[in-house]
């Protein structure tokens, strides 16, 4: 999900303040290209459909397999057909792990790229990049919202015949997301009865977004679930939502960064150079997470690692987080 600060309009949801009257906001991408969004529900005058192109998840969701054997072209696969992952290099031997985009993106995701690169630089892994470009490139945010779960669903269902076609155990597998992408994966997680290894939510979005709705991230959607929050109270969800919250620079800007688009993208350069660095983002485990927003913190257990490949999962790391990183690469301080 890609926005401006303009778009902290859209944050008003989030935090209980009613919709601008007017249904459109200027929200712009990281590379600064404007759009008008619909914003305001309420304020939509004419049918979904002549604004809104229909979305079929189920065949609209592109997925695509990388592996060291074919690191640069991704081979598509189909949860409708069982053959497309028996053709293709997909090792159940190996760990899987899924990509899964934001809003206004596509197949050429930060995301996708930067983060894939770092796994296949570490081991041999199956990445498989969830491409809903279909859904999300929209100028109807609310649309985008509101597809979260269907992504999850088909997601979950491609799971389900990787699992019966290679016998790959759920503890093998988890999925990654950015913004939109971070509840999308949430929603993946509860398809598979909250039975994968780990949801990892990467700043995930906050406009329209509010605890206890049945789509949004939580802290049930996987054995561990972590959160990581770049641009917490604006772009991204101010609250914890994961079983470990992690709060880089406190978690509501980031150092070299002068909007809040530039923050909320931050969050994926910072995970990928966890998969890979041998210097972690050591991390001190704050009291509540008020402490986090007064930007205090009282050192109340034992200092965890951000992100990482494998992830926390069974380490004991729970709570929220408070780390310190450099403006530019490497980011991880130790």
């Amino acid at each position: 999900m890609k926005l401006t600060t303009i778009a902290v309009l859209l944050g008003f949801v989030a935090i209980g303040y009613s919709l601008p009257a007017h249904p459109w906001a200027l929200i712009a991408d990281s590379a600064g290209r404007g759009h008008l969004a619909i914003v305001n529900p309420a304020k939509i005058l004419v049918g979904e459909n002549e604004v809104e192109p229909l979305f079929d998840p189920e065949t609209d969701v592109v997925y695509r397999l990388f592996t060291r054997r074919n690191p640069l072209h991704g081979t598509v696969l189909e949860w409708s057909d069982a053959s497309t992952i028996s053709n293709s290099n997909f090792d159940a031997g190996h760990p899987t792990r899924f990509l899964i985009h934001g809003w206004t993106e596509d197949d050429d995701a930060t995301l996708f790229f930067v983060i894939k690169d770092h796994y296949l630089r570490v081991g041999d892994f199956n990445v498989i990049t969830v491409d809903w470009s279909a859904g999300a490139q929209t100028i109807n945010y609310i649309a985008a919202r509101n597809r979260v779960g269907g992504v999850g669903m088909i997601t979950s269902r491609l799971i389900d015949v990787i699992r019966s076609a290679t016998g790959q155990s759920q503890a093998m597998i988890s999925v990654i997301g950015f913004s939109l992408g971070a509840h999308a994966a949430g929603n993946t997680g509860k398809h598979q009865n909250n039975q994968l290894d780990t949801v990892i939510g990467l700043d995930p979005a906050g406009p329209l977004f509010s605890e206890g709705q049945a789509d949004i991230f939580t802290p049930n959607d996987a054995i561990y679930t972590e959160a990581i929050y770049t641009s917490a109270g604006s772009l991204g969800f101010d609250g914890p939502l994961a079983d470990a919250n992690f709060y880089p620079n406190w978690g509501r800007s980031q150092p070299g960064c002068i909007t809040n688009t530039c923050a909320h993208n931050r969050v994926s350069l910072l995970y990928a150079e966890s998969i890979s660095s041998e210097t972690p983002f050591a991390s001190i485990r704050c009291a509540s997470h008020s402490e986090i927003q007064n930007q205090q913190c009282t050192s109340s257990g034992p200092y965890a690692n951000m992100g990482g490949e494998p992830s926390n999962r069974g380490r004991g790391v729970s709570g929220v987080y408070q780390l310190m990183t450099n403006s530019g690469s490497p980011f991880a301080r130790g």
